[in-house]
């Protein structure tokens, strides 16, 4: 019961911390007199009141969180800041239900960019900056926020980091405090939020599209105000420079601190995942393009290059943007795509799926397999970057792209047997699970995910929870020895 009242107090003093998320939108009720003003003082004073009276009744009961209760916190976190996030959504537009509302503050929060929402262009300013704030919040994670100021209020941080931040961050001391760690990360990722916005009001946006689609970039998460994404806007220099930030947002956060901390280019030569990724990425727009040149879905290689390198580039990275109906292209395309998607960006981005660095795991392992088939008594460890990379770890890798893939198909058969049909259902788990957003099919680019029935949309919902998650942080919760003494 302990356990339980300590995670209640810390949830509390979370969500207090949420309601200041409210600021911004505020500030964007009175600049654009959109008449949510109201709609979100009142939200935010609900959401602080929750979260107090919850840190009331349990102040008494504070202690460091042991290890294992930092997953418990994690799911808390996402699953219940979800719902307060639905206050604003529900209160504005009559007729939403809760599971649309949930669906779309979760898909915000974990950075997939799915969307039931239709008339993204003429909802309140404010509203559609709130849909991108949460992009932007879930970015580097809501965890890594409260780290950041939970100690102040004497709630230690460092097992709470352990289990939202995947991939070798975990492992990777940027600076001797945790607190200060995600400090760092943050100032990192708000500087080159920053820079996005005004790269893209220079490319010809307006200052409200431009603060939105630079949350959503950053974030990977690729919500839009307009229905038509950024296919809207039509313009190259746009789609270039939300490329070099969706690219920049892939590779792994600790890498761009060391980075501009040493003021130097060698921590992205020393990072084993940054020339993989960038070659995969890059090597597959020029090939899909060529492919769609070729099967004649554009008439000269440019315009094949513009549209394939912005839009795998979105998918990539999941982030979820499009430009095109990429539903519409010869399906080797588009399933590249969502391939990609799995496992090309960093540990550590923004970004969801397998990552690289698992995937150079697995193909090391594999080949190092293969070599001792024929040579049995060879000593050779498995290397990554000069470095041997231990068996528990890789067994651990395997274990995950194990749980990860057999997630896959579990929740594409209960859409297939919900009545959906395959390519529907496969490419939407695809796109919720690794965070990118548009699938094809019923929810392809030129459509959303408001068609889907009730029990459809919550089988996305969970597939996007577990994929930000990174499916053990939630899975563990339901083994008897996570409970055991």
């Amino acid at each position: 019961m302990m356990r339980f009242l300590s995670l209640a107090r810390v949830f509390g003093l979370m969500l207090m911390a949420f309601s200041s998320t409210y600021l911004l939108p505020l500030i964007s009720a009175v600049v654009f007199q959109d008449g949510t003003l109201l709609l979100f003082l009142g939200d935010m004073a609900s959401t602080f009141g929750a979260g107090l009276v919850l840190w009331a009744l349990t102040r008494n009961f504070q202690r460091e969180l042991k290890a294992k209760e930092g997953f418990m916190l994690v799911v808390l976190a996402w699953t219940g800041m979800a719902a307060f996030a639905t206050f604003p959504l529900m209160s504005s537009l009559p007729g939403l239900s809760f599971t649309d509302a949930y669906f779309e503050t979760m898909s915000g929060l974990t950075t997939t960019g799915s969307t039931v929402l239709s008339g993204l262009d003429g909802l309140p300013p404010t509203l559609n900056l709130w849909r991108h704030e949460l992009n932007w919040l879930g970015g580097m994670g809501i965890i890594v926020l409260a780290v950041a100021i939970l100690p102040v209020l004497g709630v230690g941080g460092r097992q709470l980091l352990m289990a939202e931040t995947p991939g070798p961050i975990k492992d990777s001391k940027l600076t001797p405090r945790i607190t200060e760690t995600a400090k760092s990360l943050w100032l990192v990722y708000g500087g080159i939020t920053l820079a996005c916005i005004l790269c893209l009001k220079g490319a010809g946006m307006n200052w409200l599209d431009a603060i939105c689609h630079a949350f959503a970039t950053m974030g990977l998460g690729g919500f839009s105000t307009h229905d038509a994404s950024v296919g809207y806007f039509d313009s190259p220099a746009i789609e270039a420079v939300l490329i070099v930030f969706m690219l920049i947002a892939g590779l792994n956060f600790a890498t761009h601190f060391l980075a501009l901390r040493g003021r130097s280019f060698a921590p992205y030569a020393q990072d084993i995942e940054a020339a993989p990724y960038l070659m995969l990425v890059l090597g597959s727009c020029l090939g899909i393009a060529l492919y769609l040149q070729w099967q004649g879905t554009y008439p000269d290689f440019l315009t094949a290059l513009r549209h394939a390198s912005f839009n795998l580039v979105s998918i990539a990275t999941d982030c979820g943007f499009a430009s095109v109906d990429f539903n519409l292209w010869p399906i080797f395309a588009p399933l590249w795509m969502l391939f990609l998607s799995c496992l090309a960006v960093c540990a550590g981005s923004t970004g969801g799926g397998i990552k690289m660095v698992r995937t150079l795991i697995l193909v090391k392992q594999s080949q190092l397999q293969m070599f001792m088939l024929a040579h049995p008594s060879a000593v050779n460890p498995l290397k990554l970057g000069g470095m041997v990379i231990s068996s528990p770890i890789t067994l651990s890798v395997l274990g995950f792209i194990f749980v990860y893939f057999m997630s896959i198909v579990i929740l594409t058969l209960m859409l297939v047997i919900s009545g959906l049909d395959f390519i529907s259902s496969l490419s939407a788990i695809l796109a919720s699970i690794n965070n990118a957003g548009p699938g094809l099919g019923a929810v392809g680019p030129a459509t959303n995910y408001g068609s889907l029935t009730d029990a459809q949309t919550w089988i996305c919902i969970t597939a996007m929870f577990l994929g930000r998650i990174e499916v053990f942080t939630a899975l563990i919760l339901f083994t008897p020895a996570y409970w055991r003494k």
